[in-house]
């Protein structure tokens, strides 16, 4: 029996409760034996951010999800060069790891873009897309993905960067040790 493991993507930049909720929902109510966070190097959709490096989102995102063994960090998109594209990741772990099931994590903001994903027609063949629902946004897509209810969270990195800036508190929207690195290494002010 193959190994089902879940990918959430993002930039992680910084990693936040919300990132948390979603895994750990998804992991319960789908039945995964884990949850891989996948940091990327270079988002197709946003704009690089220069200000902190992947060596310290990579730590934060580490920070986040010590004490959970069911939670581990997928590095590929970081040792890659260039724009992290999904099909490009999905083709390469699924060569890598063949004994192992894969399953994208997407939230409503991507589920709505997935039309113009890169090569989304050959990726929806290659990998099952989970759908978890984001304030603000449909979930709706005319492709298939499995569709999993999650609490509602407004918080995002945005979010705290911002807040960050203006000098207010972020406690509780990340975890003790996100908090320690962006204190300690005065990120995002």
């Amino acid at each position: 029996m193959k190994k089902k493991i879940g990918l959430l993507g993002g930039t992680f930049n910084p990693p936040h409760i919300g990132h948390l909720i979603i895994a750990e929902q998804v992991l319960e109510k789908v039945g995964l034996d884990e949850i891989r966070f996948l940091p990327n190097r270079v988002p197709p959709h946003k704009e690089k951010d220069e200000t902190v490096s992947a060596d310290q989102r990579l730590r934060m995102l580490e920070g986040a999800i010590k004490g959970n063994p069911k939670f581990g960090v997928e590095q590929i998109e970081l040792e890659r060069e260039g724009t992290s594209y999904t099909y490009d990741t999905i083709k390469a772990l699924t060569e890598r790891d063949p004994e192992i099931d894969y399953s994208f994590i997407i939230g409503g903001d991507m589920i709505e873009y997935l039309p113009k994903w890169h090569k989304v027609e050959e990726l929806i063949e290659m990998v099952e897309f989970i759908g978890v629902n984001r304030p603000s946004y449909r979930h709706e897509t005319p492709y298939k993905l499995h569709y999993v209810e999650v609490p509602d969270m407004a918080v995002s990195s945005s979010f705290i960067r911002d807040s960050v800036r203006k000098k207010q508190s972020i406690r509780y929207l990340v975890t003790d040790e996100v908090y320690r690195i962006i204190e300690e290494e005065n990120l995002y002010g």
